[in-house]
């Protein structure tokens, strides 16, 4: 059964498909030469080497198969060409009463960064920001306040 569609950038995409590559063929083999290790050296299955090691190996195969989900359900974002109003893969430059300025790329979920400035559509931020145009004036609740900011551009 089909899970619910990911959008992601081309980028955000190519990210993703090298790091499900890197832990299949790299990171699986490494996990298990360590259980095998911990497993020889002790002779006992109950040592923190093996069960460390057994941990990272859920670790990693739970990411394996959170990224195949992904890039199976996966949407590439084309790039918005008119640039009237702001829509999934938009860069939007805001401006606060303040006049300090930001600029935040929509992007979905699965590749949302916000110390990089790439916010979720489905964020609270994002989600105000989604169909507005240059000049319009958006209000988000915060849990630091409301934030009120006026749209500069959309690239």
């Amino acid at each position: 059964m089909p899970g619910k569609s990911v959008p992601l950038t081309k980028e955000g995409l190519a990210k993703l498909q090298k790091e499900l590559d890197e832990l299949i063929n790299v990171r699986r083999a490494e996990v298990a030469q360590r259980i095998h290790d911990a497993k020889e050296m002790v002779g006992a299955q109950n040592t923190p080497e093996y069960e460390d090691a057994r941990n990272e190996q859920a670790f990693v195969e739970g990411r394996i198969l959170t990224l195949e989900s992904i890039i199976q359900n996966a949407v590439v974002i084309e790039e918005a060409h008119d640039h009237k109003r702001v829509a999934l893969g938009s860069a939007v430059t805001v401006q606060n009463h303040k006049g300090e300025r930001e600029t935040y790329t929509i992007v979905g979920s699965a590749e949302a960064d916000p110390k990089e400035h790439r916010i979720s559509n489905e964020s609270p931020v994002g989600h105000a920001l989604l169909g507005k145009a240059v000049g319009d004036e958006v209000q988000v609740q915060a849990p630091a306040g409301t934030l009120r900011w006026t749209i500069l551009s959309i690239n």
